[in-house]
């Protein structure tokens, strides 16, 4: 007969921590203190504490500190940049230099009014504080304006949401999302007020996802304005661009009215769909799509994607014979083409690409610029020394050389940007590779209307920049 345990006791624990003694006290006391006036390091403390190793409410609480601390950090470092482009605004002296028009005997070349030129200088001055930021941090320029305008945006509209960020109660992608929204907002403060209110409280409960979708629901029922309003003023916005990724792939997105890109998805889908059921496809209907879409850019036409009686493979090769392609730059080391080498090739404004592709391109397809670099010193070209105009053999080569801005942190591609005269023309520069750097509108314009500057090391070659607060920056690397 077996006999069964007697039930354990639960009014009286057997497994209790015993409580600490004086001495135990005292230390956890002195480590506290320590670590409030910054003294010892917490982690460090409380590795030197082996009972808090293990305990998970210990750990989370220090997760929790941690995520709060970063928040706050994250909300000063938006506070800072406002201050700084705020002080820029207000004093743009150190950034561009003292106002001319205070002295009585300027006149300005171009004919501009005292009101315009000052203008100018406020506008010149946000724009070299921006860069400055932007290379010190390591940033780009346009996040940094982002980050400028959303901090803008709480302070006015939303101080609930920013102070929260502030004390490390919300995150960065809620207050994103909040000052996306609340800078979209008619000039009211009612729906200010009233926007501000609720997205502290749904940011304060809901994770970034479910507060993004909360927020959004929240500022149609404040806003003021009627939809076809908005969508009007929103239509303004539409655009597309590339994003490169990995593996020679890459993005492209369109942001377009709804209705027109829910028309060119279902075009793009029938297209697929159709083709799918073509004898011997074996792409999934997601490659199909892919496929489709890019051959009605890229000149297959709709009439070779829709044809009953062509294959999946076949629709490009028909579309290409009946339109023309785009021309794009793509550079192969000779070597490489010749199968001596396995050097990458690369696509201008992308980076590098599969040799096959690249050896493809450069045989078979006319509408390509084929541009072969020896393997050390690269293709020689007969440079005009004595002109101005940049010759168009020596822009190609430039477009090679340096392909994007030379501005530290821009990538705008040097088909894009203005050739400038590192050593001005007016002053003896030549019109030559060494003295000629790529350099997109907005950038050029800094360097001769602000107090940035650029100058090449005569032994190196290196160009360096220095900020309107004398700090040097090298350029960029090269990026492919």
């Amino acid at each position: 007969m077996e006999i069964p345990a007697p039930p354990l006791d639960r009014s009286h624990p057997t497994d209790v921590a015993p409580w600490p003694d004086d001495a135990d006290v005292q230390s956890a006391a002195d480590s506290a203190w320590a670590i409030s006036l910054g003294l010892v390091d917490e982690e460090v403390a409380e590795a030197a504490d082996p009972s808090s190793r293990d305990d998970p409410a210990l750990l989370l609480e220090r997760l929790e500190d941690r995520a709060a601390a970063r928040h706050r950090a994250t909300a000063a470092e938006y506070d800072l940049i406002f201050r700084v482009l705020q002080e820029a605004a207000d004093d743009p002296a150190p950034w561009v230099g003292p106002d001319p028009t205070l002295d009585g005997l300027w006149h300005d070349r171009r004919g501009r009014t005292v009101a315009a030129v000052r203008r100018d200088r406020l506008d010149m001055a946000e724009r070299a504080a921006v860069a400055e930021i932007a290379v010190r941090l390591r940033l780009a320029e346009q996040t940094v304006r982002t980050r400028a305008a959303h901090a803008a945006v709480l302070r006015e509209r939303c101080p609930g949401i920013w102070a929260a960020f502030a004390e490390g109660l919300v995150s960065e992608r809620h207050t994103i999302e909040t000052a996306r929204l609340a800078a979209t907002l008619p000039a009211d403060r009612a729906s200010w007020e009233a926007f501000d209110a609720g997205a502290r409280d749904r940011a304060l409960r809901l994770s970034p996802a479910r507060f993004a979708t909360s927020a959004r629901v929240l500022r149609e029922r404040v806003h003021a304005e009627s939809v076809e309003t908005r969508h009007q003023r929103a239509r303004a916005d539409r655009g597309v661009w590339m994003t490169a990724e990995l593996d020679g792939m890459a993005t492209l997105t369109a942001f377009l009215p709804a209705d027109r890109a829910a028309a060119a998805m279902t075009r793009v889908d029938r297209a697929a769909r159709h083709l799918a059921t073509a004898e011997g496809e074996d792409r999934t209907l997601a490659q199909i799509r892919a496929d489709a879409f890019a051959d009605f850019l890229a000149g297959a036409g709709a009439g070779a994607i829709g044809d009953a009686t062509a294959t999946a493979a076949e629709a490009p090769a028909r579309g290409s014979r009946a339109a023309a392609r785009p021309t794009v730059v793509v550079t192969i080391p000779a070597l490489t083409l010749l199968g001596a080498d396995g050097t990458p090739a690369t696509l201008d404004g992308y980076g590098p690409i599969d040799l096959d592709t690249a050896r493809r391109l450069a045989g078979e397809a006319t509408s390509w610029i084929r541009v072969l670099t020896h393997p050390v010193t690269g293709t020689p070209l007969a440079l005009d020394r004595t002109t101005y105009r940049v010759p168009t053999a020596l822009r190609r080569w430039l477009d090679v050389t340096s392909p994007t801005c030379a501005f530290p942190g821009c990538g705008r591609p040097a088909r894009d940007c203005d050739l400038d005269h590192l050593h001005a023309w007016s002053e003896g520069g030549t019109t030559d590779d060494d003295n000629l750097d790529p350099e997109c509108r907005h950038h050029h314009r800094l360097r001769h209307e602000t107090r940035w500057a650029a100058s090449r090391d005569p032994d190196t070659g290196d160009l360096e920049w220095t900020t309107p607060l004398g700090t040097h920056i090298d350029a960029d690397p090269p990026p492919f």
